[in-house]
């Protein structure tokens, strides 16, 4: 990717979902392999990524695979063996997280910086440049200028997440699923504690909130602010979403394939990094698909409304109130049009958002619909007169998602001209790619020259199972010859293959960045359990530039008091109004509140909030529960693990 273009970079579950991703106008598609990826479910074969490469690479758009966990001294060989088999079926870059990778034995594929490394800094991000990474995803919660800073101190491309669900803490900066279930979020296996209802309780015990979910945040949304992310520096604009489904994919990439496109033609000084043009056959929708509201988070700045509270669910979008509840039905009145299998939804008077699955919908006219639910008895029970309804789930969306939605073409013309032997066919496509190919013809006047013009055009332009549509077709002939239409169909595929050819030799495979020499000095000398190093390859990277004091990854089991189990940007305190800032104590029913610390309560699980305010961070403390940390040991006993530690010279088994 050059300094002038830009990427719209949208995720792939699957092989069918990335060549979706492709035709409705992705620049680049992130997908996992069989296996180191930080979504541990969406793997894919290596076969599959290899019909994706080849799809992709006919519109010039890249595939990066997600080799993105921190891996055991065991995996190494596995990890690099794999890089290899990726690198021959023509991936274009890895994006990782754990350092050991650039100390493998590798082919020379890009290397890009996962969010998962914690970008936050110009030093850091300027580090992992000097250091042979060619793309740098930056954390979700800068702002605008914190990203102009980072710009100003690197020369590679910086990728940003646009859109899709939101993790509250810095991206690999969450030990709260390893603490409590053994499963490592940078492993790939998250458990979304976060997404978890708390009691909030003030440093006396008494209750600041109930059944509220204090770290579940709602999903992020760039909508407005991809310009400015443009003139910040942003060139790699990245959605998320590798669990997601096909229709969430197709409608969030179509969104903002014309959100770019519609910044880039006033912009003639920058491009989109790939070939061709989609077209939609529906208006791309962002709220039809799941989503918990939308935020942008703190590119503008703190804002005080980016939680998901009320529920981590999908609330949907208002579409009318109750006016009558029957026992087995309910009357409605709405506007909008409903359908057999819509998804409603209420909040019901303890703020829970209840489901409401709508197993037929019948129009009473002026508005009024019936709608029988699939579950009376549960669905209807805490239903009250005047409710307001959402709809989480439109069947007639979803179905239009289910048909062929895009297509992805390159605007191509084609000239056929007269020579001594017969015709020649040139064909020329937007990127200013050409072939030419002959046909020998013994040149017959045609019977019906009028005719005989109308079909060699038509002919020449059937390139509806191609990626090229005709933006102009050109006949350069002394007079209408007659021409078999078999022979030039053929000539018009042979000229399609050629062009291809000559696109597919011509996309430049970028190379992988070579570190400086000497090495950059790492910014700082001792790295904590934050800095995630589990194997020995990372322990000698951060060795060799030059930090002195190397604690192993938490996932090693080594912290086993209480320590930061997560870092973010997000403040309960700030969202409670309890921040110093806000207020010097709220008095409430029991008295004035004390602000810090506060304490998360689910069921068993508590954990402390711990206020940075100088940084404006928040950390969420607890320990590694003993049941962890023994099975930890039974696994070490089956699976030997090695790890380094700097501090001690000490070899852990």
């Amino acid at each position: 990717m050059w300094a002038n273009q830009l990427e719209l970079l949208s995720p792939a579950r699957d092989l069918a979902i990335g060549i979706e991703a492709i035709n409705h106008g992705a620049d680049a598609v992130y997908i996992g392999g069989p296996g180191f990826g930080a979504r541990k479910s969406a793997d894919n074969s290596v076969a599959d990524i290899a019909q994706l490469v080849a799809y992709a690479h006919r519109f010039h758009a890249r595939i990066h695979v997600t080799l993105n966990t921190i891996l055991r001294d065991d995996e190494l060989e596995p990890a690099r063996a794999l890089v290899h088999q990726l690198y021959d079926v023509g991936v274009d870059s890895l994006i990782i997280q754990d350092m050991g990778v650039l100390a493998l034995d590798l082919p020379p594929i890009q290397l890009h910086a996962s969010t998962q490394c914690d970008i936050r800094t110009p030093e850091k991000a300027r580090f992992l440049q000097d250091a042979g990474l060619s793309q740098l995803v930056l954390a979700r919660e800068l702002n605008l200028s914190q990203i102009q800073a980072i710009r100003a101190a690197t020369t590679v491309p910086l990728e940003f997440f646009i859109h899709g669900a939101l993790c509250v803490a810095y991206s690999g900066q969450c030990f709260i699923s390893e603490a409590h279930t053994g499963r490592s979020a940078n492993r790939g296996e998250c458990n979304q504690a976060c997404r978890l209802p708390y009691e909030v309780r003030d440093a006396e015990g008494r209750i600041v909130a109930h059944d509220k979910h204090v770290l579940s945040m709602k999903d992020n949304d760039q909508s407005a602010n991809l310009a400015a992310l443009i003139d910040a520096g942003i060139q790699s604009f990245k959605i998320e979403g590798r669990y997601k489904d096909m229709g969430y994919v197709k409608n969030i990439t179509a969104h903002y394939r014309q959100l770019l496109d519609g910044i880039l033609g006033g912009r003639p000084a920058l491009s989109r990094s790939s070939s061709g043009r989609s077209v939609f056959y529906f208006t791309p929708e962002p709220a039809q698909n799941f989503n918990r509201e939308a935020t942008d988070y703190f590119v503008q700045g703190r804002q005080e409304d980016i939680g998901a509270f009320d529920s981590p669910k999908n609330p949907g979008r208002s579409i009318g109130h109750v006016v009558k509840i029957h026992k087995d039905w309910v009357e409605i009145e709405s506007a909008a049009e409903l359908h057999n299998g819509d998804g409603l939804c209420y909040f019901d008077l303890h703020k829970e958002l209840v489901g409401m699955a709508i197993n037929t919908a019948e129009s009473l006219g002026a508005n009024r619909w019936k709608l029988v639910p699939k579950d009376p008895i549960a669905q209807l029970r805490h239903l009250k007169m005047g409710t307001e309804l959402n709809r989480n789930r439109d069947m007639s969306w979803l179905r239009q998602m289910e048909k062929k939605s895009a297509e992805r073409r390159i605007d191509l013309w084609l000239r056929l001209r007269e020579t001594p032997e017969g015709v020649t066919l040139n064909l020329r496509d937007a990127d200013g790619y050409s072939a030419e190919v002959s046909l020998p013809l013994s040149k017959e006047p045609a019977k019906d020259p009028a005719r005989a013009q109308i079909s060699l055009r038509e002919n020449l332009g059937k390139l509806g199972t191609t990626i090229f549509q005709a933006a102009d077709i050109a006949l350069d002939l002394s007079q209408p010859w007659f021409v078999p239409a078999s022979s030039v169909n053929q000539l018009r595929r042979d000229g399609i293959d050629a062009l291809e050819a000559v696109r597919l030799a011509a996309l430049e495979r970028l190379p992988r960045a070579q570190p400086v020499e000497p090495p950059t000095p790492y910014p700082q000398e001792h790295l904590t359990y934050l800095a995630n190093v589990f194997n020995h390859k990372a322990r000698d990277f951060y060795a060799k530039h030059g930090v002195s004091l190397i604690d192993a990854a938490f996932e090693a089991h080594e912290e086993s008091g209480e320590v930061s189990l997560m870092i973010t940007k997000h403040c309960v305190r700030y969202s409670l109004s309890l921040c110093p800032k806000q207020t010097r104590g709220v008095t409430g029913v029991h008295g004035t509140i004390k602000a810090e610390p506060l304490m998360l309560v689910n069921g068993s699980e508590k954990l402390k909030l711990v206020f940075d305010c100088k940084p404006c961070e928040m950390h969420v403390v607890g320990k590694l529960k003993r049941s962890v940390a023994n099975t930890r040991r039974a696994d070490i006993q089956e699976q030997p693990i090695q790890f380094y530690a700097a501090k001690t010279g000490a070899r852990h088994v």
